[in-house]
Formats: C-alpha cells, structure tokens, sequence
C-alpha cells in the first residue's frame, strides 16, 4: 500500500494579525475577550456563580499616583495594561493545546472563535500568564509563559507550592494608538464592561463576581449593574424570513447611558450598538413610567448573527440594505432593524405616546409665545417628522421648525416653476386640483411670513418697555439703546434690512421713505447741500441726541421733512435754547436742511424747498422741566396728557411731543389686532 505523505499547514503569527482587523474605537475589545475568557473558565471548573471570582486590574505608569496639570485640575497617570484574575480552570494542558492553536473549535458551543488572543496582542506588546492548575492526576501544577509576536507560546508546567487554582493574564504595553483612544477612569471601563457583557449579568445565574480595581479605587460589576437596572429585562422573539431573534428589552437608569439603542449580539457578546434617538415617534431624550425616567436598548441575539460576525467580533458579514432581485431572499442589517424597531414601539407603546403628547405641547407652546410664524406650517410637517425631545432649547427647536419651513418654501419654489405647464396625461380637473393645492401652500408661507412680521412687532415692544424702566442699578437707559431699536444709527436706509428700522414705533408712514439717516452729519446726507461738517448739537457731551432724519415722497414738487429727536428716559434738565431744549433743536435741524436746498437721494432739486413742510418728532419724558418748554412753544396738550402738539409757523412745522409711554401705548394699541389673532398677550 502505497504511504501518504501529510503535510501540515503553518501559520505566521505576525502575519495573521496583520490580517486581523481592530477598530481603534474598539480599543477594549482585548480586555472584554479575556474577561469573558475568565466567566467561561469559572464555568468549565464547575463553580457557582457565587464562588467565582474575577479581579481586573488597571496597571499604570507609577501606579497609585496622580499628575497635577495645575491646582484645580488632575489627570490619572496613563494606562500601561491590564491583569485579570480568576479562580477558573486554568491553563491545563487541554486549555494550552488549544491556546496555541489559532481558529481552534475547543469553546465553539460557547461561540469561541479562537482569534481573541490575536487581539491581545493587536492592542498590547505582549501577554504574561500564570496559571495554576489541577492536572488529570489531580496534582497542582503551575504554567508561565509570554506570549508575543516575536517568540510566540513557549511553556511547560512544574509542580505547584500552593493548593489555590489561580490564573492571571496580564496584557501588557498598551499600543499608544490604542490607548489615546480607550476609556480612562476605571469608572468608565467598568461601565463598558457591563455593557459588553450584559448577557452574563442577565441571564440566570448572574455572571461571577467581577470586581475592577485602580489603585485604592474598587469597583464591584454586580453592583453597578444593578444601580444601571431600572427594572427586570423582557424577553421576545422576531422571525425575519424564518431566522428567529431573540430580544432583551432593558430598560436602564437615566445616569447608565446616554442615548437610546439596540445593541446586536453574537456569542452572547456585544458586537454592534445602533443608536436609535428619533429614529422611533417619541424615542426623544428620557421616557419614563411609573419607576421614573430610564433609557431604552433592546440586545439581539441570534445562530443567524453568530453565523454572521467576523471573527474578531467587532462587524458582521451583512449588507446595509437589500433591494429588488435579493430583498426576499437575503437578511439585511436594515432589516433586522426595522424588524427590532417595531417591537420596540410596541414594548415602549405607552410610553412613546405619552412623549409624542410632550412633544406637541412643546411645539404648540413655543409656537404660541415664541415663533407664531410657524403656525400655518404646522400641519404640513408630518407628525413623526416633528418628533422632539421635550426638554429642547429655544435655539434648536427653532432651528428644527426653520429647516422644516425651508423645505416647504423649497418645494414650493419648485412647484412654482412647474404649475402653469399642464402634464402631458393631465386634464382640467386634475391641473385645477394641483394648482389649487399649490395656492393652499403659498397662502400658509404668506401667513408665515406675516405672523413672524407681526411676531417682531411684539418683541420690539418688549424691548422698548423694558428699556424704559429704571435699571437694578437705579438708572434709566442711554440713549442709543432707544435709538437702535427705532433706527440703527450711524446708518442710511439702504445700508440695512427692513427688519431693522421700526420706525412704525413712530409713524406708519414712515416706512415710506425716499432717504432715511441715522446719526449722520449733515454734510453727509445727499438730500441738503448743507456744509455743516459737526453733527448736531446734543446736550453737552450726549452724541446720542443725533436727530434721524426722513425724507419722503416721490413726486415732485410734494415733499415732506421728518426730524425726530430721541431724549434720555425721565430727563429733567430741559432749558431755554438749542443746546438744552430739544424742541429748538429738532427746528434748528430742520432749518439747516432747507437752507441746503433740499434735494432727492438721487440729487435731483425739489422747487420751492424752503417751503417744504415739516414734522418734528421729540420723544422724551414729560418731566417738569421739559413740559415748561412745551409751553414756552404754546403746544397743546393731548387728551391721555401724555403728550403735547402744535404747529410753528415761523417754521412750517408740525410738532409732536411723544412721551415713552405714549410712544408703547400707542403702538399698542394700533397693533392690538394682529397681537390678538396670532394670540400674543397684549401686556
């Protein structure tokens, strides 16, 4: 009979982990493995739960001390490695036959791969172990060895001095580029360790004690699992064309996590977590029930996904998403998803629909006393598209409704190009019923828009209100804030948006305007050759007694000049001449511009300048002093009293004194309306 000749296959250790694939995000995936090694070693020994234990713990450069970057602030020294220890099996000759053989099927029924070594040294330098042991004989025995990339496995047992079963893995030289990105306090790698390993702390029997220790800092994982617990995980099971999964709804104590997720598993490991924040109506920020506020995951474990993940456990072999030809065949991870998603809107029914309630009061209130423009939009978002965490900002959801109505507008613009070309197959009714639609859209943009205007008003009034109340500090506001808020000064008209100038605070009229300046000197202006290079004169040292001033009026010869003079709030020094009345100063102003020849923004002449009408707008407090000057000018005063009017004929001018009060209450009231409809408060 003829020998055959049996050549075996050999394997380059520095080679197989080149082809070895670690994420630098799965930095701790090494120590994960080796943990888990340590529970399946508790179990092969045959101990309790009760009586294994595992003690990791964190080795640092100059172990036990801190760094002090200044007096207030500490940073831990950096983590050079880890060392686990478990009262397990140990390394007996059955367990080193299979450490030394790469994709070994020793621990497949527990889902070992057999490549969790490789990642120990994708992360670290080398691996240092010590184990003892009880042989078939029942002799203890001891084994050392290290393992490294370059000298690979070399070990043989020796008699042992003590009776106690004992292995110690110590992964050692934390690879820099892994250990930048790894968690730092043991508080931290704690968590991600209960996390990775939930299913061991779930299922029956509890995982062993498990205890991480830093310096003088312990930790035990039972413990913080159960202070992560908001209540007792549920089971459930989902075909997906005919492949069972099993789900774990877990419901965690707000401070455990950060968001919600589903967290896919294999070999009862944590290999992916998908966050699903929003992706579900009314998954937004903390749900609650009746034990208070908790986060949400749901774990899935299936034979499909142990099949499925790469050996290294930190992907699986899936497409994202399948479509036509493949979609009833193949198993996507979109639709594994999409199926746990469902279940999770069931598990979570009462609480999503109590969040979505949340979720549009916020919306409504906000809208209501915020941004009322928003309103006539509403009901073209759709409702799950309006999903928000009820503790949103006034800045974001903001922004949220803003997107929503520059979708709308975009679409709108699209549909406008588009609306007066009927479609090849469409008849009358049909293009009359989509031009109709397009008309309902525009109608709510257009109410939009005027509901922001109106909005505006509101808010501006707000902002006068308060700017004429005394201050905590006993004093009233300066002039320039009034000023700004009327008119940005140091401006021309066309120098700023609409929005800008609310001059509507005075006058309606004065929206209309052929040329409007702010704080300007009058040799500047282009409406009067005047040569006066000194800005108007404005009580001693105050520049913000600068008059604004308006030209309106487009047709030739009728014209008409407005000047308004703006005073600080209960200001009592009022006195005889320009200097100190602000009544001389507001004539003062208009004569000047009418000796300049009075002319149009485009510098055409206007015949008969001198003769143009005036109005002067003084808006100032009614106090003592001041109201003596509106009597020197034998002006009238207003029914409310707080005001005063008449006209000079000396300068052709129209005279209004308007005090801070008058000015709110008489905006007010000539917008009361539009408040009223929107449903703003009048106070």
């Amino acid at each position: 009979m003829e020998a055959t000749n049996i050549m075996g296959l050999q394997t380059n250790l520095s080679g197989r982990l080149r082809n070895t694939d670690l994420p630098i995000t799965n930095s701790l995936h090494p120590l994960f493995e080796a943990v888990v090694n340590s529970i399946y070693a508790i179990e092969e020994a045959g101990l309790s739960n009760e009586d294994g234990r595992i003690t990791i713990e964190i080795v640092r450069k100059h172990q036990g001390q801190l760094q002090f970057k200044d007096s207030t602030k500490k940073k831990l020294e950096e983590i050079l490695g880890f060392k686990i220890i478990d009262n397990g099996i140990g390394f007996t000759d059955t367990n080193m036959k299979a450490f030394n053989t790469l994709d070994t099927e020793h621990k497949i029924e527990k889902g070992g791969r057999g490549v969790g070594r490789l990642l120990w040294l994708k992360a670290f330098e080398r691996v240092n172990v010590e184990s003892i042991f009880t042989d078939n004989g029942g002799n203890k025995k001891q084994r050392k060895f290290r393992f490294d990339v370059t000298s690979g496995v070399a070990s043989d047992p020796i008699e042992s001095t003590t009776n106690n079963k004992s292995t110690m893995v110590h992964l050692d030289g934390f690879n820099e580029r892994y250990r930048e990105r790894s968690l730092k306090t043991a508080k931290a790698i704690a968590d991600s360790i209960v996390e990775h390993c939930l299913f061991y702390f779930i299922r029956p029997g509890n995982a062993p004690l498990i205890t991480i220790v830093d310096a003088e800092e312990s930790i035990s994982l039972q413990e913080l699992f159960e202070s992560h617990m908001h209540s007792t995980a549920v089971s459930e099971t989902v075909t997906i064309q005919e492949e069972s999964f099993d789900l774990l709804h877990v419901r965690l104590r707000s401070n455990a996590s950060s968001a919600h997720s589903i967290a896919l598993c294999a070999d009862n490991r944590l290999v992916i977590e998908e966050k699903i924040e929003g992706k579900i109506p009314g998954l937004r920020g903390k749900v609650s029930d009746s034990k208070g506020e908790f986060i949400y995951s749901c774990y899935v474990s299936s034979t499909f996904l142990d099949n499925n993940v790469r050996p290294e456990r930190t992907k699986f072999n899936l497409v994202e998403s399948v479509e036509d030809l493949f979609e009833k065949t193949e198993i996507s991870l979109s639709d594994i998803l999409h199926a746990v998603m469902a279940k999770a809107k069931g598990h979570l029914s009462e609480q999503l629909a109590m969040n979505m309630v949340k979720s549009k009061e916020r919306v409504d209130h906000f809208v209501a006393k915020n941004a009322p423009r928003y309103r006539p939009i509403l009901s073209r978002i759709p409702e799950e598209e309006l999903n928000i965490d009820p503790n949103i900002s006034d800045k974001d959801l903001e922004l949220i409704l803003h997107k929503h109505l520059s979708r709308i507008e975009g679409e709108l613009l699209t549909e406008g190009h588009n609306i007066m070309a009927p479609k090849a197959d469409e008849n009358e009714i049909e293009y009359t019923k989509r031009l109709q639609a397009y008309s309902n859209k525009v109608e709510d943009i257009k109410k939009s828009d005027l509901a922001n205007y109106v909005f505006h008003r509101r808010v501006i009034l707000d902002l006068l209100e308060r700017a004429i109340q005394i201050g905590p500090d006993g004093k009233y506001a300066r002039e320039d804030m009034i000023h700004n808020l009327i008119m940005p000064m140091g401006k021309e008209s066309n120098e700023v948006f609409l929005d800008s100038c609310n001059l509507w605070l005075v006058d309606e009229r004065l929206a209309f305007h052929n040329y409007l300046a702010s704080d300007k000197p009058l040799v500047a202006m282009p409406i009067t050759g005047s040569t006066e290079t000194k800005k108007p004169d404005i009580v001693a040292i105050n520049v913000f007694d600068v008059p604004i001033l308006v030209s309106d009026g487009t047709k030739l010869p009728l014209a008409s000049i407005v000047v308004i003079e703006i005073k600080r709030p209960m200001r009592n020094d009022a006195g005889s001449g320009e200097k100190d009345d602000p009544i001389e100063q507001a004539l003062g102003y208009l004569d000047r511009i009418r000796e300049g020849k009075v002319q149009t923004a485009n510098h055409r002449p206007i015949p008969n300048s001198s003769d143009i009408p005036g109005f002067c707008y003084v808006l100032a407090d009614l106090t003592p002093s001041f109201e003596a000057r509106c009597k020197v000018h034998a002006l009238q005063k207003t029914s409310d009293g707080l005001g005063y009017f008449g006209y000079n004929p000396n300068f052709k001018a129209y005279i209004e004194v308007i005090s801070f009060d008058r000015l709110v209450n008489a905006a007010k009231e000539r917008n009361r309306a539009f408040f009223d409809k929107l449903g703003l408060p009048a106070n």
